[in-house]
């Protein structure tokens, strides 16, 4: 078994590559850290690193074991900090976030329920766009974020919201007095195309390159928000398939929505890091899932919330 100095500085070594600077973020000697360094390698049989006057690289072997070795020590931080998070109980802060104004109200009656259950715990509550969910999410601005599934990447939690898929399209485009429309008309049109950023599992199910029997479907321009994506809508540059409930939160006179008889309801729910399930994000997915069965009960705001 490697001994946890032994991994500490060869992990900081492989992402610092210099001495000077790992002995410095760790507090030790350069002599120490080298030491270390050929202890390691003894152990191994071979260099981890190739060193010169100038530059220190990682080797061929030294790479596979740092790529081997870094989720390893992630899980076990994450173990250690969910075992203290469960020691302590569901206390600090909580910072939760919607994505689309429609998953505003689910989220807000999870947090009065989460409050009421763990009135130490403060919740702070913002509003992410498409262009920076993800991100906020990866770098631990958000702990938990209601979205639309697929969300790759993530731990996801319950459904908690369903709604019929939609076509938006121009006021003046020919499908807009249609009753309702096949997904197959996908490949007829241009699609408005989400941010480069989105999740790509999202993307091929919002906005796929085929229709089920195959066709391709054309790309339209891209969007950075949801509101410039209806706006390019309305300006007639192509169609979107979207939730029924853009019709109350996004109404527009320029834009017509259309119902999609035969393509499957889109589903909303938390979804969060996976080495992020602490003992506050656990709690709160409980609530949220709770506040979505029913079994809330009279539930009001007592914990101490934020708009963030």
């Amino acid at each position: 078994m490697l001994e946890r100095l032994e991994v500490e500085v060869f992990l900081a070594l492989a992402e610092e590559l210099h001495f000077g600077r790992t002995a410095e973020r760790l507090h030790l000697t350069t002599g120490r850290v080298s030491q270390v360094v050929k202890k390691l390698e003894r152990r191994i049989g071979g260099p981890l690193f190739e060193r010169t006057s100038r530059s220190v690289r990682l080797s061929a072997v030294g790479r596979q074991l740092a790529d081997d070795l870094a989720p390893v020590v992630e899980a076990m931080a994450a173990a250690l900090r969910r075992a203290e998070d469960a020691s302590r109980g569901v206390t600090g802060e909580l910072r939760v976030a919607f994505l689309g104004e429609w998953t505003a109200p689910v989220l807000l009656k999870a947090v009065a329920l989460f409050g009421e259950r763990h009135p130490d715990c403060r919740v702070d509550v913002r509003e992410v766009q498409l262009s920076n969910s993800r991100a906020s999410l990866v770098d631990g601005s958000i702990d938990v974020l209601i979205a639309s599934y697929p969300f790759d990447g993530m731990a996801c939690g319950p459904v908690l919201l369903t709604e019929q898929r939609v076509l938006a399209v121009a006021a003046g485009h020919l499908l807009a007095s249609e009753r309702s429309v096949s997904v197959e008309v996908l490949a007829d049109h241009p699609v408005v195309q989400y941010p480069a950023v989105t999740s790509a599992a999202f993307k091929r199910d919002r906005t796929p390159d085929h229709t089920p029997s195959g066709r391709p479907v054309p790309k339209g321009p891209s969007g950075g928000t949801f509101s410039e994506m209806l706006s390019l809508v309305a300006m007639g540059r192509g169609v979107l398939p979207v939730g029924e409930h853009s019709r109350r939160y996004y109404p527009r006179p320029d834009v017509a929505y259309v119902p999609i008889h035969d393509a499957p309801p889109i589903e909303r729910g938390p979804v969060w890091l996976e080495s992020n399930t602490t003992a506050r994000v656990r709690a709160f997915v409980r609530a949220a899932a709770d506040v979505a069965e029913g079994r809330a009960g009279g539930a009001t705001p007592s914990c101490v919330v934020a708009a963030g």
